[in-house]
């Protein structure tokens, strides 16, 4: 499963989505019955009351000088309320979202119509298309019907700041995101890169660190991150983290550096502009590759513990290749170990 992100889109954006974006449904009350854990929330009441014909929500927003934010969610999904309580419940970014955006709600498993210039769907079919693998999934456009920015999962308060300033003030005409994130001030950090979990013998040719055995994990992120920290001082150093990243050769680079490296599919480069490249945009970002040097999965937000080593398992044991939603995979593997009497508490 190659994942490609897709830069531009035109006004026949679906079509083309469908064929550059790198899940049947589970019923709603199977999620809220512990197939997640429990983690409804009341959507804000700002949020645009909307017919789903998503042309006609643009130009609406663009009428009034707004743009549209597409939110993807389902009900119990714990990062989704995170979304709805830790960010939107703080006034600034409630009222900046407001200011710059028209919110649209999709529920990936539901079965309302959403039209996109001639073609139908219903929400589910559209998140599938869409190819919809976290929750809350953000889709931000602009008003020539173009998704100029896609966040796949939750984003801290100060991360999440930092997309709607960039987007809603039409920043994307001067300045990549990349290069914006690096000028923004994150939280008190470390300031360390965490090379500790760096495994392969060469990390500036990883062509050579392919391997039919183990897939490929390269870890983007940067000195001053406190998300980073995180991952590597809790839940890499949890038994289950250290068991899981053993599975892979593993590769780590600060996401500005200006070294010269041999990326998996053999091109030269600096470690800066492969990130552009891969259209990385958060830090940390897990960015996992096949024994071909493909892109077969990644993680670019903020996931906890149960989330971080499900994915890692997903990739290591191959499930990717057989089951394409990772929503399905994640409520499979929480059920398999409840049934084993294991607790599963996916924000610990």
């Amino acid at each position: 499963m190659n994942i490609v992100r897709c830069k531009v889109i035109s006004m026949f954006f679906v079509l083309f989505y469908l064929l550059s974006q790198s899940a049947g449904a589970a019923t709603e009350t199977q999620l809220s019955q512990g197939f997640v854990n429990p983690g409804y929330a009341e959507k804000p009441a700002w949020f645009k009351v909307s017919f789903l014909d998503i042309y006609e929500d643009i130009a609406d927003a663009a009428s009034h000088n707004k743009r549209l934010m597409l939110y993807f969610y389902q009900d119990g999904c714990p990062y989704c309320k995170k979304l709805l309580e830790d960010n939107f419940g703080q006034r600034d970014i409630a009222e900046k979202t407001q200011k710059y955006f028209d919110v649209v709600a999709i529920n990936i498993w539901g079965n309302n119509e959403v039209i996109v210039g001639d073609n139908d769907f219903t929400e589910a079919k559209f998140s599938e298309a869409l190819k919809v693998q976290y929750t809350p999934t953000l889709l931000f456009f602009d008003e020539d019907n173009k998704v100029v920015y896609r966040a796949n999962g939750y984003y801290p308060p100060e991360k999440f700041n930092t997309v709607l300033d960039y987007v809603g003030q039409k920043m994307e005409k001067s300045i990549a995101y990349q290069d914006y994130f690096a000028r923004v001030k994150t939280q008190p950090s470390s300031g360390k890169l965490h090379t500790e979990v760096i495994n392969i013998e060469n990390q500036k040719n990883l062509k050579q660190a392919l391997s039919s055995e183990k897939p490929l994990l390269v870890m983007f992120e940067q000195k001053q991150c406190a998300a980073c920290d995180e991952l590597h001082n809790d839940m890499l150093q949890r038994p289950e983290g250290k068991k899981q990243l053993a599975r892979f050769n593993v590769a780590l680079f600060d996401m500005w550096s200006d070294e010269t490296v041999t990326t998996p599919d053999g091109k030269q480069m600096k470690v800066r502009d492969w990130v552009k490249e891969l259209d990385v945009k958060y830090a940390p970002s897990m960015v996992y590759f096949n024994g071909k040097g493909e892109e077969v999965f990644r993680t670019d937000a903020y996931l906890k513990s149960f989330h971080t080593h499900s994915v890692m398992d997903y990739v290591a044991s191959g499930t990717y290749k057989t089951q394409p939603n990772f929503q399905r995979y994640i409520d499979e593997r929480a059920d398999e170990l409840r049934a084993q009497g294991i607790e599963v508490d996916l924000m610990e």
